[in-house]
């Protein structure tokens, strides 16, 4: 019975924040395309679901809801967006019908943007290859995937002070070999 009473009380909430919840995913929308209006909606329900479950929605109003949903669709947009590559088709087709040569001349701005580029990771990789100790490559890899030192540190089972110092001796193994 108290299944059904949380249910009802649910989907009247739904109701009531639905035309608004929409308007603000669609304005979302309009930022960041890789997502469907109705993915973000969902995402807000789902959100909305766990909350009311939790009983953290129980004395809100609903403005402050509905800033909580804009504030997390924002926070889950940014996550995914640094998750994501997105490639277009149009940039594929660009990129094929244009020749070699056009494509690698250093005539425009994206060719040297491209070779600078390039260049990073023939550096990083041959530091990598002959430079750095299996730790500073554990410390450089996590630190590529968005770690804190502190959150390194413990996943390797150091210091976060010993990270700090790893990345100090890489930092310094990186200035030899980019002179």
């Amino acid at each position: 019975m108290e299944d059904v009473f949380l249910s009802m009380a649910f989907e009247e909430l739904v109701k009531r924040l639905s035309p608004t919840l929409k308007r603000i995913t669609y304005r979302l929308n309009g930022h960041f395309t890789f997502f469907n209006d109705e993915d973000l909606f969902q995402e807000a329900l789902v959100r909305l679901w766990q909350d009311f479950n939790a009983g953290k929605l129980d004395d809100k109003t609903d403005s402050y809801i509905l800033q909580g949903c804009y504030f997390h669709l924002k926070n889950y947009i940014r996550k995914c967006k640094t998750r994501t590559k997105l490639i277009s088709i149009e940039a594929i087709v660009d990129a094929e019908s244009r020749n070699l040569k056009g494509a690698l001349s250093l005539e425009d701005e994206a060719s040297k943007h491209y070779f600078d580029s390039l260049n990073n990771k023939l550096l990083v990789e041959t530091i990598n290859n002959n430079g750095l100790t299996q730790r500073e490559k554990d410390i450089l890899f996590l630190f590529a995937d968005g770690l804190t030192t502190r959150e390194m540190g413990r996943r390797l089972g150091v210091s976060h002070v010993r990270v700090v110092k790893l990345m100090t001796g890489i930092r310094e193994k990186c200035r030899k070999y980019k002179e």
